[in-house]
């Protein structure tokens, strides 16, 4: 048996249990809060991250969600503290979240190595509260367990099931072309979202929350469970009852997230089908433990797992169904031949005891390796003379049609530009066009908004044209679907290949072969390389001054450079 703690090796020791001035202070502080001497001194002290607020409707349960992890904390004998944290409610918050997913990790990792904190119960789910979290986490370096919100329940229009931004994208060209009613379309808009919880496609949330348990931080079957179901809250008091076991047997995330527990998250996210965002979140998260996390890995192992989770926008399933049907357990039972099943977890045992058991309850929404849904992966990494570092496509999300494919571009300057004239009847666009929207990146957008599904141009979609070549370096939504190539890197905004694309050249990508290239000469590229004139940063002060000097760009997972790892240790705050 491992060498468990003693309550003087805890780490809030220092802060509760001595006899000095400094002590006496924070003690006496949390007597005004009605807690005695047997509330700390040889318990450990469970920091609850929570990223609740009014208006993250993901997240609205986790007010109460904390509150029964407290309740499990306490009957393992810890003293819980609620620490609030940036909400990051993905669809109110502009420009995009993804300007603070890197706030809520340094807000994340301060939190706690500020305060008395031996473990910490992280609390998200919203696209990037997981990696903002999970990295703020891995940096502190002290035991943690995330605690997944969870998939809100389908919706329904007219006895259709509908799923989150998936159909919207869908319905709002219908409504362009002039096949729904304003009354329809306010109608879908009622029925679409219709509980607390997370987008119920396979979108970047239950993409992240289902690779969040695959790296092993979350215990076994968690990831998938519906929001408002009563299972939800007794996984929050089970996992406040695991953080505090974690403290004593000093289980960090070093002896969890390893090499092969990234190649893992990166199978179960292949698997799924799962949102193009997760790769700059996956990179940043895998470099935050020290692993130098590569886009070409994502690539080679899309090779080997392909698509078998039936989950909309690549299938046609919502996430309640992939939850009933088995949930993350059973697919990577469908996958444990791929899997490294010797990787530790937060439940103390690892993947292979995590699985024992798991069964596929319905063969249509998890499918088999020998029967995978798509015969395209998930998603694939392209490079050439437009992308030297790389971009992304979902491949499996777009028509097979256009995966090799040579069109003249249409280039919009920015996000404004393409909105002027997206819906005029007299841009002269035609299916075979390569729309290209530049300035959408790290420091262009800024933020790398979700800009990249850009809408197919009003006219087309009056013909009946539903998808088109895209490529930008900006994200798109994981509830997205088409044929958008997006991440191009490095971005525009600092005089990538992108900035130079002129409207009339022609681009040709090629996903089969992973390139994509511009048909201009080198020395042509040059000449406009010469003649570009770099933009004004877009920030004169503030946080956005800073994210704007330390964004890296989108290959290298989009995390400032003064975060990475360096190999030396942060020293804990003096107590005085």
């Amino acid at each position: 048996m491992a060498t468990r703690k003693k309550p003087e090796e805890l780490r809030s020791h220092r802060w509760l249990g001595v006899s000095d001035l400094r002590s006496f202070g924070h003690r006496s502080r949390l007597r005004q809060y009605g807690f005695d001497h047997v509330d700390w001194g040889k318990k450990p002290v469970i920091g609850i991250i929570n990223t609740w607020s009014d208006i993250n409707t993901c997240h609205s349960h986790l007010r109460q969600r904390a509150e029964e992890v407290k309740r499990g904390v306490y009957q393992a004998g810890g003293f819980p503290i609620e620490l609030p944290a940036m909400s990051l409610a993905e669809v109110f918050v502009k420009p995009t979240t993804m300007l603070y997913r890197n706030f809520l990790a340094m807000e994340t990792e301060e939190l706690l190595r500020s305060h008395p904190i031996d473990g910490a119960v992280l609390m998200g789910g919203c696209d990037k509260t997981t990696p903002g979290l999970v990295m703020g986490g891995i940096s502190m370096g002290i035991p943690m367990i995330y605690v997944p919100a969870g998939p809100m329940l389908r919706g329904n229009w007219q006895g259709k099931i509908l799923g989150s931004g998936s159909d919207t994208w869908k319905y709002w060209d219908e409504k362009r072309a002039g096949n729904i009613t304003e009354e329809d379309w306010n109608e879908i808009e009622a029925g679409i979202a219709r509980s607390f919880g997370t987008c119920m496609t396979m979108g970047t949330a239950a993409t992240m929350m289902a690779i969040a348990e695959a790296l092993g931080l979350v215990l076994p079957g968690f990831s998938s469970i519906p929001a408002p179901d009563s299972n939800h809250t007794r996984m929050s008091a089970v996992s406040g009852r695991r953080i505090v076991e974690m403290v004593w047997e000093d289980l960090t995330p070093d002896k969890i997230i390893t090499k092969e527990a990234v190649d893992n998250a990166i199978k179960v996210h292949m698997a799924m089908g799962g949102s193009t965002n997760a790769m700059v979140h996956v990179v940043a998260m895998a470099r935050r433990a020290g692993i130098d996390l590569k886009l070409k890995r994502f690539d080679e192992l899309s090779r080997e797992i392909p698509v078998i989770a039936n989950v909309r926008p690549s299938g046609k399933y919502l996430m309640e169904d992939f939850y009933y049907a088995g949930g993350i357990r059973a697919l990577m039972m469908e996958l444990k031949d791929k899997l490294d099943l010797n990787c530790m977890t937060v439940s103390g045992k690892t993947v292979a005891e995590n699985i024992q058991g798991a069964k596929v309850h319905n063969a249509d929404v998890i499918h088999g390796l020998s029967n995978p849904i798509s015969k395209e992966p998930a998603c694939a990494i392209l490079t050439g003379n437009l992308a030297p570092d790389g971009c992304v496509i979902k491949p499996s999300a777009a028509d097979p049609r256009l995966l090799k494919h040579k069109g003249p571009a249409l280039v919009f300057e920015d996000y404004n530009h393409m909105a002027s004239l997206i819906d005029r009847d007299d841009l002269d666009v035609t299916a075979d066009h390569v729309l290209v929207l530049k300035n959408g990146g790290p420091q262009g957008g800024p933020g790398m908004p979700e800009w990249g599904m850009l809408p197919v141009p009003t006219k087309l979609v009056k013909q009946g044209v539903r998808d088109m070549m895209r490529v930008s370096d900006a994200r798109m939504s994981g509830t997205s679907y088409g044929c958008c190539v997006l991440h191009v890197s490095p971005e525009s905004f600092v005089g990538g290949p992108l900035a130079f694309v002129k409207t009339g050249d022609m681009i040709e990508v090629d996903v089969p072969a992973r390139k994509i290239h511009l048909h201009i000469s080198d020395e042509e590229m040059a000449k406009r390389k010469a003649a570009w004139k770099a933009p004004e940063k877009k920030y004169p002060r503030g946080y956005g001054a800073m994210f704007s000097e330390h964004i890296g760009q989108a290959h290298d997972g989009c995390d400032f450079d003064f975060l990475k790892v360096t190999g030396e240790k942060v020293p804990e705050p003096e107590i005085h």
